[in-house]
């Protein structure tokens, strides 16, 4: 990124002063990465760990398979799922804290015994789906947050730090190179002067 910048001493303070703003922020946006980069990993392993449990509960109804096949399933409905937003690292973040069911409608003479047990079996697995969904919505939030701090990380150490540095650099050398040329200017008149008195 080409710095454009005049050859003064105003534009030489104000490029300072950037130069200070990105170096102090650095640090934080490091350790902002650094929390995000955690919290995905986090995220994500409490995604596999949801689905694996998940998985765990429906490999134990292999046997039930035929059973499940009569099961209405319409009888277990999703009412509300009760949501938080939590900061993780600064970034605003979907929890699920509840998820409400509306309460099935059937007929316990008319069907068989076992469906109270089959709508609470549905129902906690629909929890850990929807809970698992949350998690790698979390992680996907989490990581577009990292890769855009990991950006500006970037841009900070690699572009715009070396660039105001290499532009300080430009204007301080120039306004030297222009007061050592004034006071050689200086001197030859004075010298001019001396000889000419003499």
């Amino acid at each position: 990124m080409a710095i454009t910048f005049q050859y003064n001493k105003t534009a030489l303070q104000e490029l300072q002063q950037k130069l200070r703003a990105r170096q102090s922020a650095l640090p934080i946006l490091k350790s902002k990465e650094a929390a995000l980069r955690a919290a995905v990993k986090e995220a994500r392993l409490e995604a596999q760990s949801l689905k694996a449990e998940l998985q765990q509960h429906l490999e134990g109804q292999e046997e039930m398979g035929r059973l499940w096949a009569g099961f209405d399933f319409s009888l277990v409905q999703v009412r509300e799922v009760k949501a938080a937003k939590r900061k993780v690292a600064g970034v605003p973040t979907t929890w699920v804290e509840e998820v409400h069911f509306e309460p099935p409608v059937y007929s316990p003479f008319h069907s068989p015994g076992w469906f109270p047990e089959g709508v609470l079996l549905l129902q906690e697995w629909s929890r850990l789906e929807i809970a698992h969904r949350a998690a790698l919505l979390r992680a996907e939030q989490l990581e577009h947050a990292r890769k855009k701090a990991t950006q500006k990380v970037n841009l900070y150490e690699k572009v715009q730090i070396p660039g105001y540095e290499e532009a300080i650099q430009k204007i301080e050398r120039y306004l030297e190179d222009e007061e050592n040329l004034a006071k050689a200017a200086q001197k030859i008149v004075k010298k001019c002067q001396n000889q000419q008195k003499l």
